[in-house]
C-alpha cells in the first residue's frame, strides 16, 4: 500500500489555475447539506466541471490535511473508491481553510450493492498496512479527528493497549464531569481490564473509523463510495460495530462480509465496548443526550 501527500495550495484561486487551467473560475456556488463539522459546497467552473468544496476556519486546516490522509490511504488499498482528492489549502483572503475534491453525483443502488460493499470492506480490511504502521503494529500515520474532536493515533504493539489508551482513555478524561465518584473509580477498573474484553486481531486491518450510514454514499456506477474517515490502524471488527451502532447496513451487507472476513468467535460480547468510544465523543461534542446511552454500556461491563 502506497499513497501520496495532498497538494497544498495558498488560495482557492491557485488551485483553480493549478488545477484546471489560468482562466477557470467558479461561477457557482451551492451549499450541500448533511455536515456537521464544516461549509460544504457543489461548485460549477466556467470550464463545465462541477467539484466539491469544504471549507472550516484558517486555525483548522489540519482536519482536511487527516480527512485528506485517511482518503488516501483507503484509496491505495485498490478495493473501495473514495472521490478523488484535488487538493488542500488556507485562503487567507477569504479567511478559510478547504479541502477540494472531486463531486460525486448521487445514484441508484445497484441489485448487489450490499453484498458488494460487504466484500470490498472485508477486502480493505485484508490489505496490508505496513507503509502505515510497520511491524503489524496498530495507530496510523497521524492523530486526525473523529467528528470535531482530535483523535490520538500512538503507535502501539498491542490492538487492546491502543483502544484502551488512544480511544477511552481520551473520551472518558473529557467526560469526567459526567460520573460520579464511584462511577469514576468503575471506570478505572474498566480500563485496567479492557485486554480481558478485547482480543488481538489475527492481523492489523485499515479501518475507516468512522464507519456509520452517513459516511458512505452511492455513486452513479450503483457502488458505496467513502467519505470523512476517521482512520487508522485496528482490529477489523472496530469498523463492523460501528456499522451496527446507528443502523442503516443490509444483512446482507454483514453475511457477504463475514463470508469474505469470518468474525473472531465473541465478536458481539465486544461489540458494545467499542461502541462505547463513539458514544463517549458524542457525548463529549453533543451533550448529555448520550449519556444514557454511555452509562448503559459502563454497566454492562463494570458488572
Amino acid at each position: 500500500m502506497a499513497f501520496t501527500e495532498p497538494r497544498q495550495f495558498q488560495a482557492m484561486e491557485e488551485a483553480l489555475s493549478a488545477l484546471f487551467g489560468k482562466n477557470v473560475q467558479i461561477v457557482e456556488s451551492r451549499r450541500v447539506t448533511g455536515g456537521d463539522v464544516n461549509e460544504a459546497c457543489k461548485l460549477a467552473l466556467t470550464n463545465g466541471k462541477q467539484i466539491f468544496v469544504k471549507r472550516n476556519a484558517m486555525e483548522n486546516a489540519d482536519i482536511f490535511v487527516a480527512e485528506t490522509v485517511g482518503l488516501l490511504a483507503i484509496a491505495a488499498t485498490g478495493t473501495i473508491k473514495i472521490p478523488d482528492i484535488l487538493g488542500t489549502g488556507i485562503d487567507r483572503e477569504r479567511g478559510c481553510s478547504f479541502l477540494l475534491m472531486e463531486y460525486i453525483e448521487s445514484g441508484s443502488r445497484g441489485r448487489d450493492f450490499w453484498k458488494t460493499f460487504g466484500r470490498q470492506l472485508a477486502d480493505m480490511h485484508r490489505a496490508p498496512t505496513d507503509e502505515l504502521t510497520a511491524g503489524g503494529k496498530f495507530g496510523f500515520v497521524m492523530d486526525n479527528y473523529i467528528g470535531i474532536r482530535k483523535q490520538k493515533n500512538d503507535i502501539c504493539d498491542s490492538w487492546t493497549a491502543f483502544f484502551r489508551d488512544c480511544r477511552l482513555a481520551p473520551q472518558f478524561e473529557a467526560a469526567y464531569g459526567y460520573f460520579d465518584r464511584t462511577e469514576r473509580k468503575k471506570i478505572t477498573g474498566l480500563l485496567d481490564r479492557v485486554g480481558d474484553v478485547l482480543v488481538e486481531p489475527t492481523h492489523p486491518s485499515l479501518l475507516h473509523g468512522d464507519l456509520w450510514a452517513g459516511n458512505f454514499m452511492t455513486g452513479t456506477d450503483g457502488r458505496g463510495w467513502l467519505i470523512d474517515p476517521a482512520a487508522y490502524v485496528g482490529h477489523a471488527e472496530a469498523d463492523i460495530a460501528m456499522t451496527e451502532l446507528f443502523g442503516g447496513f443490509s444483512q446482507s451487507f454483514y453475511d457477504a462480509y463475514r463470508e469474505a472476513a469470518p468474525v473472531q468467535p465473541g465478536y458481539e460480547e465486544r461489540r458494545d465496548l467499542y461502541n462505547l468510544y463513539h458514544l463517549l465523543n458524542h457525548l463529549n461534542m453533543f451533550g448529555v443526550t448520550y449519556l444514557s446511552g454511555v452509562k448503559r454500556i459502563l454497566k454492562k461491563y463494570m458488572s
